[in-house]
């Protein structure tokens, strides 16, 4: 795993990613103009922070590595399991689209999701030029929007699934993400042969789940050829990432993005 520092913005990269012609990363908390509780650099709109903060903190990261904004494609993340095929930027003054995932291979098209631990997933196939991210909370989890993330690329462009890398970033981990029983059995029926002798965790007389594992599981059911995990819990380090759940929502949203160079 690496980590990049630009102008004080500070960001995870994947290893796998690295030798290809792409931009890809997950931003931490640092380097943005945001008060507190969303110190500093917060992406989200919809959670108190100043709408001219946000624009601001939109500029630096995109400024960090060197994409115009204009070049933008974000959606209304809502835990489904849609998948857009995006062709074009998004005008910054047009309404967003309800979507967790999208996948592109235009090189004028950044595709930004925002995340406070749930799990973002990248998507790189470096046959046909095709990249993804994707959001999975445990009900985009549950929903295996790893897996229709893969199969909408091979369907709109014919990749092959043994081609396609794909990085589990920075989220809440099993040692903080303690789940229900609706969780629980949501995750027993997605995962029947795996949920208990691998996804499940039992600590303090409750069951945690790992979202890292569960998505890697979908992932290989998918096909896809390699798979990196950055292992890095946004729980168990609120100082460089937010997590809604630690802070108990009075937070903001980190910014994830991808783009084809």
């Amino acid at each position: 795993m690496a980590f990049v520092e630009q102008n004080g913005i500070r960001y995870f990269s994947f290893d796998s990613f690295a030798e290809e012609s792409l931009v890809q990363g997950v931003f931490s908390r640092h380097g943005g103009v945001s008060p507190q509780p969303w110190s500093s650099l917060n992406l989200g709109g919809t959670v108190g922070d100043d709408r001219e903060r946000v624009v601001e903190n939109r500029r630096r990261m995109f400024e960090a590595v060197d994409l115009p904004v204009d070049s933008l494609y974000d959606a209304w993340q809502v835990h489904g399991e849609r998948v857009m095929v995006i062709d074009k930027p998004r005008p910054l003054e047009e309404e967003h689209e309800k979507a967790d995932a999208l996948i592109t291979a235009k090189d004028d098209v950044t595709l930004l999701m925002r995340f406070a631990d749930c799990v973002p997933i990248f998507f790189y196939d470096p046959v046909r030029r095709v990249v993804g991210i994707t959001h999975a909370g445990w009900m985009g989890t549950v929903k295996k929007i790893g897996l229709k993330t893969v199969n909408e690329m091979i369907r709109v462009f014919g990749c092959d699934p043994g081609d396609v890398i794909a990085g589990i970033g920075p989220s809440i981990g099993p040692d903080e993400y303690e789940v229900g029983e609706n969780v629980i059995e949501a995750v027993r029926m997605a995962f029947p042969d795996d949920a208990e002798k691998m996804l499940f965790k039992k600590q303090n007389g409750s069951l945690h789940l790992d979202l890292w594992e569960a998505n890697r599981l979908a992932l290989v059911e998918a096909g896809v050829g390699r798979i990196e995990i950055a292992g890095i819990s946004t729980a168990a380090h609120t100082g460089d990432w937010y997590s809604h759940r630690a802070e108990k929502g009075k937070t903001g949203r980190m910014g994830a993005l991808i783009a084809l160079r």
